[in-house]
């Protein structure tokens, strides 16, 4: 997928097409009027104002007509630069340019554009002709307030992508109809993964039975890799006395992103967690700890809320309770580049198991310019910040640093994935941090008999599990490798009565060896159960008749395939196990 707006020349070729928009939608509504028109990582839209008239689907064709017939007239683009006073004499019937101008600084240069018969206050630049714009598509509309207030009017949108050339465009669109196929929120509606309820709240989500197995699995795998790599789980309460975000630093720092505090009497006050490192802090400050203890690994699948504006939320990706994959490991000094390599190692090693090869690594660092937004001292940012970057450059990595993306309280290297529908998605992240450990007033015992002040690091493999969810639907289009899939089996009697009992016999030697697998019974004909199976996306169908329960065997299908295979129930019940044992490689 195509980012517009990083790419420069797709950036001034898209918002010169913006004025194509502009100037067609002029023509059809002589009373239209101009908000913004800026270039989006998809492409670009226009906010305009056509007063009693409002766009439809069907408008969009008559729009691209009358683009199609400016572009083939060719007219060039002109940049004339003006004084304040023509500019606002120029478009003084115009409050939105208007008010464009007045909140422009004194010493800006005001610059308008000119095509033809459309003239466009824009700070530019453009391409040479709107000839140079005519292989675009006009995606979709939808209303806007004007300068996203709700108290605002309402504008209306348009949106539109272009490039360079029609095989190009060609290319796009059809990356376009593959990223609507791959949409977690379809897909997890079609195979009825979860579910929101505006009864229940907005970025809640509700998980369905097939959407729970899923996520289920993918906790328990997660959870059995950690405890083979040496942590300890805990279970803490989603919510927690304002006190202790206070002591952590999230009260004075992080509060508007939390829900509102529940105040319970004078002197308490309760809120939904954030996230769950500061009772982690105080689960570790529970016992005396010795250097020998270090380092102390603490996981937990954490249920977390954090207040996200509404026009933020998408689907599983962006909620507002989600699953956080998370862990707090206490280490000495001494530790904690080894300990910062480990979670490396075990981030690439489950990203193997899941086939994600599509990944950055990104430093994340403070603003130092803007240090207001973060506590703590340089000296500690200055040591977190170092140590992060030689972890990354002794293991020779690619990476780039981003300043103004750490955490309020330390750097930290964030893995960025590209999803398949082209958003860039925070999955993993390893952080460094000086500072809660001594908030909380942590300590261990060293070698010495003195106590110092352990170092965190927090860690989160999946990230959170609701978006790693949606990041898989999205990967493989809702099919499902054979150890994640829902429903891995169907069993498919021919004869729903005749057959019956050797199906269940089939299917009581898959569940021995706990294999989610269900039976397909119904009074419908073979062909059509077949069918259904293969809709539902079920990666193994198994079909049993006569010649099956003679010869205790099973005819197997697997999902997107025509072929069928007879095999022994051992045989298929060992290949079953050693294809879930090994994650479909």
């Amino acid at each position: 997928m195509i980012n517009f707006k990083e790419d420069e020349k797709l950036s001034v070729l898209n918002h010169s097409c913006a004025h194509l928009m502009a100037q067609a939608v002029k023509h059809l509504y002589p009373q239209a009027r101009f908000w913004v028109g800026p270039v989006v990582d998809e492409g670009f839209y226009y906010d305009m104002d056509l007063g009693d008239e409002v766009i439809h689907d069907e408008d969009l064709e008559k729009i691209e007509k009358e683009m199609k017939k400016i572009a083939k007239d060719g007219k060039k683009i002109v940049r004339h630069e003006i004084s304040r006073a023509e500019a606002e004499e120029m478009f003084k019937d115009d409050p939105y340019k208007l008010d464009l101008i007045a909140n422009m600084p004194e010493d800006e240069a005001i610059t308008i554009y000119t095509q033809g018969d459309y003239t466009d206050l824009c700070r530019g630049p453009h391409v040479d002709s709107v000839k140079d714009c005519r292989f675009f598509k006009l995606l979709k509309h939808s209303g806007a307030y004007w300068k996203g207030d709700k108290n605002n009017k309402v504008l209306q949108r348009v949106y539109g992508v272009c490039l360079p050339t029609q095989e190009e465009l060609d290319a796009h669109l059809a990356d376009l109809e593959d990223a609507k196929a791959r949409d977690h929120r379809k897909i997890g509606k079609d195979m009825q993964m979860f579910m929101f309820s505006d009864l229940v709240g907005s970025g809640l989500p509700i998980w369905l039975p097939n959407g729970f197995t899923m996520r289920r699995i993918l906790a328990d795998y997660m959870m059995d890799r950690e405890l083979n790599s040496g942590y300890i789980h805990v279970k803490t309460p989603v919510v927690a006395n304002v006190r202790l975000y206070k002591t952590s630093g999230h009260w004075a720092h992080y509060r508007d992103d939390m829900f509102p505090a529940m105040d319970m009497d004078e002197d308490e006050a309760y809120v939904l967690r954030p996230m769950n490192c500061p009772e982690h802090m105080v689960i570790y400050k529970s016992q005396l700890h010795s250097y020998r203890d270090l380092p102390i690994r603490i996981a937990e699948i954490a249920d977390d809320f954090r207040y996200e504006a509404s026009g933020a939320l998408t689907g599983m990706e962006r909620l507002r309770g989600f699953a956080q994959n998370d862990s707090h490991i206490f280490v000495t000094p001494e530790q904690l580049k080894e300990e910062c390599q480990r979670v490396l190692d075990l981030i690439i090693s489950v990203y193997n198991d899941f086939n994600i090869k599509d990944y950055r690594f990104r430093l994340s660092l403070r603003d130092i310019n803007n240090k207001e937004k973060y506590f703590g001292n340089d000296e500690l940012w200055e040591m977190s910040e170092t140590a992060l970057r030689e972890v990354l450059q002794e293991r020779h990595v690619d990476f780039y640093e981003a300043p103004g993306e750490a955490a309020f309280y330390g750097p930290k290297i964030d893995v960025q994935i590209r999803s398949a529908v082209g958003h860039d998605v925070t999955m993993s992240t390893v952080q460094v941090d000086y500072q809660l450990p001594r908030r909380f007033e942590l300590t261990y015992i060293d070698e010495n008999g003195e106590k110092q002040t352990p170092i965190v690091v927090h860690r989160a493999i999946l990230g959170s599990l609701d978006r790693f969810f949606a990041l898989l639907l999205e990967e493989t289009k809702g099919v499902l490798p054979l150890w994640l899939a829902p429903t891995q089996i169907v069993v498919i009697p021919v004869s729903p009565d005749a057959h019956r009992e050797y199906a269940d016999k089939v299917i009581a030697e898959l569940k021995k060896h706990k294999i989610r697998v269900r039976m397909d019974d119904r009074n419908e004909k073979l062909g059509y159960r077949v069918r259904e199976a293969q809709t539902q996306k079920i990666p193994v169908e198994v079909v049993v008749g006569d010649g099956e329960a003679k010869e205790n065997s099973v005819t197997v299908r697997r999902y997107g395939s025509k072929e069928e295979t007879k095999m022994s129930l051992d045989d298929f019940v060992k290949a079953m196990l050693d294809e879930i044992d090994r994650k479909g490689k």
